[in-house]
């Protein structure tokens, strides 16, 4: 996600930190490129017309050309003006005090609707500890409601459910009356969508809303789509009123250029991005953070938060302390890996480390198939080994290759390079603030 953007960003910021002075000139000439960076993205031309103008008009000016490090400052005003345009502030869905809240879930059909419903109904348990009922209200797409159904199972969230019901309005009214019934706090309701806009679909859902009055209306669009996600949105907006966006599909798509164009075209606020098919592949979507990660700043604060959602307070320090006394073990290892993976692809975790991303080659990609033969070796060990891997001698590394399927070599150089790094773990965390220091200015 934004890769491409993020790539040209750097070179034209690198160009302007090699000036040793800033003229009008040089910031109207590296706007150009901003400009074209932006187009290129699949941003919307007023949109990027708009942007650079501006940047401009804050850039070039007394306090920019004086200032020590005028590069620097100038990337501060794109980043800026990048938060402006993606809307400012952090949107989120509403809380009603009556149960349930009523979220209706539109859009093309394709457009992630479906996936996004299940994602939405375990955020909401996850991050606010709300419970929901889905509704499976689309009719027409076939095993859509077999879809919702097997993705509540997989969360453990219940749907409502109506197989071979063809009035849609009628499950969504139905669906309510159970909502209420069982105290849930949200009714999530998945409906139908088409190819494109027609009047068949409209009708249907401008109905729905009347019927089950929802306290918002979010739209669905694909993120990949670029600029014809604004013309679904602005339809969509015009025929039925629309509270919220999601960007499905983002993590599929380098340029971004829908994100960076919705919000300043149609003026509906983004709630969330959707970054894969597993139901924790949903970010709320913050301006600010995203800005960053378009300028390679990194995301340190999601970062931290996803860490968060997955080890707890007591689980660190309980880490900390065997890597001071240097007992951490293939057991710990194996379990802290599979709490990093659960929070993301390692690429992508990876760029969101502030500082890094600018450092990582283009295409930059860690293999995952590696990480599961790494996964499979310490799985092969019996539970001993894995807390005295110095009992490992040649025949245990044998049987350790043949379970995982991989070669004794590979066994041996887990083995050392594990030793290795437990070791420098307990020194790091043994040192003091002045010795971190000092290692760190070598």
């Amino acid at each position: 996600m934004f890769d491409q953007l993020s790539k040209k960003l750097e070179g034209v910021f690198k160009t302007l930190r090699g000036h040793g002075t800033l003229t009008e000139e040089n910031i109207r000439e590296s706007m150009r490129e901003v400009r074209r960076a932006l187009l290129e993205a699949d941003v919307n031309f007023q949109v990027a017309k708009d942007f650079v103008k501006k940047v401009e008009e804050r850039a070039v000016g007394t306090e920019t050309l004086r200032t020590l490090k005028p590069g620097e400052h100038v990337i501060k005003v794109v980043h800026d003006v990048l938060v402006e345009t993606l809307g400012s502030t952090t949107s989120e869905l509403v809380e009603s005090k009556q149960k349930p809240t009523r979220i209706l879930i539109v859009g093309l059909q394709g457009s992630g609707k479906t996936t996004f419903t299940a994602k939405l109904a375990h955020h909401l348990r996850k991050q606010r500890k709300k419970n929901a009922l889905m509704a499976a209200c689309d009719v027409y797409r076939p095993a859509a409601m077999d879809q919702l159904a097997s993705l509540g199972k997989q969360i453990d969230i219940p749907v409502h459910l109506e197989q071979g019901e063809t009035d849609a309005v009628g499950i969504a009214k139905r669906a309510l009356e159970e909502a209420r019934t069982k105290g849930r706090d949200y009714l999530l309701v998945d409906t139908a969508g088409r190819l494109h806009i027609d009047d068949a679909m409209m009708d249907e859902l401008v109905r729905m809303k009347k019927e089950i009055q929802p306290h918002q209306v979010v739209l669905v669009v694909d993120g990949m789509t670029g600029q014809d996600a604004i013309t679904v949105a602005e339809t969509f907006h015009e025929k039925l009123g629309i509270d919220g966006l999601v960007l499905s599909k983002m993590d599929g798509d380098a340029r971004g250029g829908a994100a960076l164009s919705i919000r300043a075209v149609t003026g509906i606020p983004i709630f969330f991005i959707g970054t894969g098919e597993t139901p924790k592949a949903l970010d709320v979507f913050h301006p600010d953070r995203l800005a960053q990660r378009i300028l390679g700043m990194g995301d340190i604060v999601s970062l931290a938060e996803r860490a968060q959602a997955e080890v707890s307070e007591e689980e660190a320090a309980e880490l900390e302390e065997r890597m001071r006394k240097e007992t951490f073990s293939f057991e710990d290892f194996l379990g802290q890996l599979k709490k990093i993976r659960k929070m993301g692809p390692l690429t992508d975790l990876m760029k969101m480390i502030p500082g890094l991303s600018n450092q990582l080659p283009e295409n930059f990609q860690i293999d995952e198939k590696q990480i599961n033969r790494v996964q499979a070796m310490i799985q092969s060990m019996t539970l001993e080994e894995r807390h005295r891997p110095e009992l490992i001698d040649t025949s245990r590394r044998r049987r350790i290759a043949k379970g995982s399927g991989t070669s004794n070599a590979d066994v041996k150089k887990l083995i050392a390079d594990f030793l290795q790094m437990r070791k420098m773990m307990g020194q790091l965390t043994r040192m003091g603030p002045k010795e971190l220091m000092k290692m760190a200015k070598r």
